[in-house]
């Protein structure tokens, strides 16, 4: 007899668009992106409050497909902002969706992702999970000491992508990810780069909001009395200063866009100052693998690279001549959070893991 499919409904909301598939077990039925305008989204005060809107579109897109509710088993949504926890498969409950929709951990789309799952799932009598929130904190004691008592460092970072590529990396090498150790590299807008204990992510720069390589359009680390004299200027506001920092730093600072693929077109035209940059943020990256191949003391089974980025092959190279002396290189270009959510219920609705709670 031959085993039974799961149809997967998987929905991840993003700043300006929302993702939506449906999975029968590992394979892809279809994948859409549906884009939202600033006119659009200019009309609602909040993120919550555009529940009702992408909420629609999601449904309008199942119809689209021919997909009824009454078939989906799995529902997953891309888990947002919420307390730290480990890696893994959660099942959302009432306390996860008052801290999501409260803001209680900050303000994002992605905090619509478990809301959504929620909804869809509810009506069918089915539950809803989310897989790797960006909150996941695997982090060793010594690796949250800043060097000032009132700050700490913490796990904010592309778990899901991260946990995704290592799987796969895992399966390449024909072996267990609890017996390897890994640096994983996310090379998106952000940059995220994670040192991979036998499954634990036990070291990792943040990602959202300041820390690590710059990126393309985020600060990354920055000198500190420098940014503190800055910050005390009074020439920018707190809300500037976010954005210098999360949304308008790096590259976007630098060349005036977060685009790769322009920034090799302004160096292909000759333009030496878009060179230099491209080559420091190589160069930046390149220096926090070394970080965390200190951090795994030298014993690496291979350096994982992935996200938009990992498909530049001048950007990997340029990295690899500082690195490749650590382990085996391997890349695994694009996003796959999409297949990474679905993945992740699939394992649950086969047995094959158990679900974890989100707890108070």
């Amino acid at each position: 007899m031959s085993e039974k499919k799961h149809l997967i409904l998987v929905i991840n909301p993003g700043s300006t668009s929302t993702k939506i598939a449906v999975y029968k077990d590992k394979d892809s039925l279809f994948e859409e992106e549906v884009m939202h305008s600033n006119g659009e989204l200019s009309k609602f005060p909040d993120i919550m409050s555009q529940q009702k809107f992408r909420g629609k579109l999601i449904e309008n897109t199942l119809d689209k497909n021919g997909i009824r509710l009454e078939e989906i088993q799995g529902f997953v949504g891309r888990g947002g902002l919420m307390k730290p926890l480990s890696g893994g498969t959660y099942r959302v409950n009432g306390k996860m969706l008052k801290d999501l929709k409260n803001s209680v951990y900050g303000k994002h789309a992605s905090n619509l992702g478990a809301v959504f799952a929620h909804e869809f799932a509810s009506r069918v009598g089915a539950e809803a999970y989310i897989v790797d929130p960006v909150t996941v904190d695997e982090m060793e004691e010594t690796a949250r000491v800043s060097g000032i008592p009132e700050i700490s460092r913490i796990s904010i970072f592309h778990a899901l992508s991260q946990k995704a590529v290592a799987r796969l990396a895992a399966e390449d090498l024909d072996r267990r990810l609890e017996d390897l150790n890994l640096i994983v590299v996310h090379l998106g807008g952000g940059i995220s780069i994670g040192a991979h204990r036998k499954g634990q992510v036990i070291d990792v720069n943040n990602a959202f909001n300041g820390d690590g390589p710059m990126a393309p359009t985020r600060s990354g680390g920055l000198p500190a009395w420098a940014l503190v004299e800055w910050a005390l200027s009074g020439k920018l506001s707190r809300e500037e200063m976010n954005k210098k920092i999360s949304s308008q730093g790096g590259l976007t600072a630098y060349l005036g866009t977060g685009d790769i693929r322009e920034v090799k077109e302004m160096i292909k035209n000759g333009d030496q100052k878009a060179e230099l940059i491209y080559q420091a943020m190589a160069y930046q990256v390149s220096k926090e693998i070394g970080a965390c191949a200190a951090v795994l003391k030298g014993d690496v089974d291979a350096v994982v690279f992935t996200g938009g980025i990992a498909r530049d092959q001048d950007f990997i190279r340029l990295v690899t001549d500082h690195i490749r002396f650590i382990a085996e290189i391997m890349v695994y270009p694009g996003s796959h959070e999409m297949e990474a959510l679905a993945l992740g219920v699939l394992r649950v609705l086969k047995g094959e893991e158990k679900s974890k709670e989100y707890a108070p």
